[in-house]
C-alpha cells in the first residue's frame, strides 16, 4: 500500500508539473524585476513559472527574444521598440499590455538648479536613437535649446537650430549616465537607472517628465506567443490593482502606473 500511495503521489506531481507552464522573460533590474518578483506567487496559483532573466543593458533583452532564447521581454516603450525593429526587420514583436511610466530626468553632482547650468556645458544623453531624442525634447522644455521639429522623438543633435549656452552633448550607454554624473555638468537618466544607483527622481532630479509621458514600458513578445494563455495571464497581473498599488507603494512616484 505505501508504494501504491508513493506512486500514486508521484504520478500527481508529475502531472503537475506538465501542466505548469514556464515563461521565460527579459527584463532590466529595477522596477521591472522587482515587479515581476512580487506577482510570481500569484502566477504561479495560476499555472505559470516564471523565470526572469535581468539584464543591465537595452539591447540583450531584445535580442534574446528574437533568438528564441526567451519568450518575453519588459523592459522597453513603444517608440525604443519601433527604432529597435527599423534597424532590425526581422524582429517580430508584439505589445500586450502597458504596464508603467519612468519619468526620465535630469541629475547633475555639481548643480542644485538649471540656472547654475554654465557656457558651455557637458551635457550627457543616452546614446540610443529614442532616449537621445527623448532626452533633448526634454531639454528642449527647459528653454536650453531649440529644436527644429519640438514634437519629433527621434531628434538627434543635428537638429538643435538654437543652443544660446553652447551645451557640448555626450552621448553614452544609458546603463553608463549615473556612473558619469562626476564628469559631466548634468545628464539625463532614465529612471530604472537613477533608481538603480540610489537617486530619487522626484527629489534629485533637476527636471523631470511629466505623469503623461508617452514612454510607457511593456510587455513584449514574439508575435507566436501572442495568444497563449500563459502570456495573457501575466498580462493581466501586470495589470492588475495589486501590481498598481505595489507600484504606487513601492516607488512614491518615482514609477508611475500606466493603466
Amino acid at each position: 500500500m505505501k508504494r501504491i500511495a508513493l506512486s500514486l503521489a508521484l504520478l500527481a506531481a508529475t502531472l503537475g508539473t506538465a501542466q505548469a507552464e514556464t515563461l521565460k522573460i527579459a527584463v532590466v533590474p529595477v522596477p521591472h524585476a522587482e515587479i515581476l518578483e512580487f506577482l510570481k506567487p500569484e502566477l504561479a496559483k495560476q499555472g505559470v513559472e516564471l523565470e526572469v532573466k535581468v539584464f543591465t543593458d537595452y539591447i540583450q533583452p531584445d535580442r534574446q527574444v528574437d533568438e528564441g532564447r526567451l519568450d518575453a521581454n519588459y523592459f522597453q516603450s513603444k517608440p525604443y521598440y519601433e527604432a529597435y525593429q527599423k534597424d532590425r526587420p526581422s524582429s517580430d514583436q508584439v505589445p500586450v499590455v502597458a504596464v508603467h511610466i519612468e519619468p526620465f530626468g535630469a541629475y547633475s553632482s555639481k548643480i542644485k538648479s538649471v540656472a547654475e547650468l554654465q557656457d558651455g556645458a557637458t551635457v550627457a544623453i543616452p546614446n540610443d536613437p529614442t532616449n537621445s531624442g527623448r532626452a533633448l525634447l526634454l531639454i528642449a522644455k527647459q528653454g536650453l535649446i531649440t529644436l527644429k521639429d519640438p514634437s519629433n522623438i527621434m531628434a538627434t543633435a543635428a537638429d538643435i537650430t538654437s543652443n544660446p549656452k553652447h551645451l557640448k552633448f555626450k552621448e553614452l550607454e544609458a546603463a553608463m549616465l549615473p556612473r558619469v554624473l562626476g564628469q559631466v555638468d548634468m545628464a539625463l537618466i532614465n529612471a530604472n537607472y537613477a533608481l538603480e544607483a540610489k537617486l530619487v527622481p522626484h527629489k534629485d532630479a533637476l527636471f523631470i517628465e511629466s505623469a503623461e509621458s508617452p514612454y510607457a514600458n511593456y510587455l513584449y513578445v514574439r508575435r507566436d506567443k501572442a495568444n497563449d494563455p500563459a502570456v495573457q495571464k501575466l498580462g493581466a497581473l501586470l495589470n492588475s490593482p495589486q501590481v498598481k498599488a505595489f507600484i504606487l507603494d513601492r516607488y512614491h512616484g518615482d514609477v508611475v502606473p500606466a493603466f
